[in-house]
């Protein structure tokens, strides 16, 4: 639960870097791009630090797919679809 709620928190970081850029963006036209390069800087490692955090989650197994069409890697989650039954009337 403790890698989900910082892959959820790195989300979060990531998505606010991309609206400060933004503001940086609209409010520093034609000065100085610093601030702007800074939140890209911020906003890349954010991502870097969340790709290798769900990585980390997906190799130790703590991150897991419940999807449906993940049949092969859930046998055990599906339930068998009798063929060659009538159906109930």
């Amino acid at each position: 639960m403790l890698l989900k709620t910082i892959i959820v928190l790195l989300f979060i970081a990531v998505v606010i870097s991309l609206f400060s850029g933004l503001g940086f963006l609209v409010k520093d036209l034609g000065n100085s791009k610093r601030r702007l390069l800074f939140a890209l800087g911020l906003r890349i490692s954010l991502a870097a630090l969340l790709m290798g955090t769900v990585i980390y989650g997906a190799y130790t197994g703590q991150l897991s797919s419940k999807a449906p069409w993940d049949r092969q890697l859930h046998p055990e989650a599906t339930t068998p679809y009798p063929l060659n039954t009538p159906p109930k009337q």
